[in-house]
């Protein structure tokens, strides 16, 4: 079971959703490096749980506890070590369930690959729980990415059969991306994000859920950075954002929408800017061609499954009896991640480019 991530900042989750805590071990960080714990804090309080009503009713404030790598808010070269305690787990939710595996959960191939000691209550380590210190970790790349010139920012691209608008995968509006930063709900089209509460809120009222995609966008990452074949930038964004529970899918640039296209149509023509930088016309490679940073906005989706967690009864099996039972699952869930996925995008995608800067 891997936990690790990274080959010039390694990076390691610990924890599981209802022990006494979970955190963050970042080891590579250049010494000297200025963090501002004030904003790490606020994103933090993006992801949190028990802030809106449409997100779960689990209280997190999710306050990071810095126990090394850190001096008079500077890195001091020894590896950061960040936690996170767990101060609304509520473990007894999950008593009934210790033998029915939960639909489309983790707990039955959990519970055949532990030989039944997989740690049930809330999902343990398959827990979207464990993206809370992959934020914390997010969060210090994207200051440091931010000092580099580099912005990363996402939004809610749809949820259900509700579209927002795109960025603009040519030229993202850097004070765009700013504004989303500081929503409750970050949509670029207002009607669109009203609609989508509306699909959030009736799906919870009937017990039931709904996915959804976001859209990141990351700016200022210069050319030349990757490896063709299994070592690309591409592979390595999918392996930490296929990290995150509950993604199902992910496409940069024009992605699935380019078997469509013909080449003619698909290709991006180069050409030299009025700076003498080398750019493209159009931008459905996404900022990647071969594995490699082209210099164009990163541009990707990544569409999240409806959450699992449902209050509808449900068919599924007791391990013990060997028979087929019905099950009612209680306790507290998103009607939707999506909404508190969008900063677990941002950090995901901070990690991987801020390894490959150093």
């Amino acid at each position: 079971m891997s936990f690790e991530f990274g080959r010039h900042l390694h990076i390691t989750i610990f924890g599981q959703s209802h022990a006494k805590a979970i955190g963050v071990v970042m080891d590579g960080l250049p010494a000297g490096e200025m963090i501002d714990f004030s904003a790490v804090e606020s994103f933090m309080s993006r992801r949190a749980p028990g802030k809106n009503v449409l997100t779960t009713e689990r209280n997190e404030p999710d306050f990071p506890v810095i126990l090394s790598g850190i001096c008079n808010d500077r890195t001091c070269g020894a590896p950061v070590c960040m936690m996170i305690e767990n101060q609304d787990p509520r473990p007894k939710d999950y008593v009934a369930i210790q033998d029915i595996p939960r639909p489309m959960h983790a707990d039955y191939p959990a519970y055949i690959k532990s030989g039944g000691y997989n740690d049930i209550r809330g999902g343990g380590p398959y827990s979207g729980r464990m993206t809370a210190p992959l934020c914390l970790a997010g969060a210090v790349c994207l200051q440091l990415l931010a000092n580099r010139g580099i912005k990363i920012a996402a939004h809610i691209a749809s949820v259900a059969d509700v579209q927002d608008q795109l960025f603009d995968p040519v030229a993202v509006d850097a004070s765009q991306m700013d504004s989303l930063l500081s929503r409750n709900f970050p949509v670029l089209n207002e009607k669109a994000g009203e609609e989508m509460r509306e699909r959030i809120q009736a799906a919870k009222l009937d017990q039931d859920s709904v996915g959804g995609v976001i859209e990141a966008a990351a700016i200022g990452f210069p050319a030349g950075y990757g490896d063709p074949m299994f070592d690309g930038l591409e592979n390595r964004l999918a392996q930490v954002l296929f990290g995150i529970p509950a993604v199902k899918g992910l496409e940069f640039g024009a992605g699935f929408s380019s078997t469509k296209m013909r080449g003619s149509e698909h290709n991006d023509p180069f050409y030299f800017s009025e700076t003498g930088e080398i750019r493209t016309r159009t931008n459905h490679h996404g900022g990647i061609l071969g594995g490699i940073s082209t210099g164009m906005p990163i541009i990707l989706r990544v569409a999240f499954k409806p959450t699992p967690s449902i209050g509808k009864e449900q068919d599924s099996v007791s391990f013990s009896r060997k028979e087929n039972v019905k099950l009612t699952i209680q306790g507290r869930h998103d009607p939707c991640v999506v909404l508190r996925a969008v900063p677990v995008v941002e950090a995901a995608i901070a990690v991987v480019l801020l390894d490959y800067l150093l």
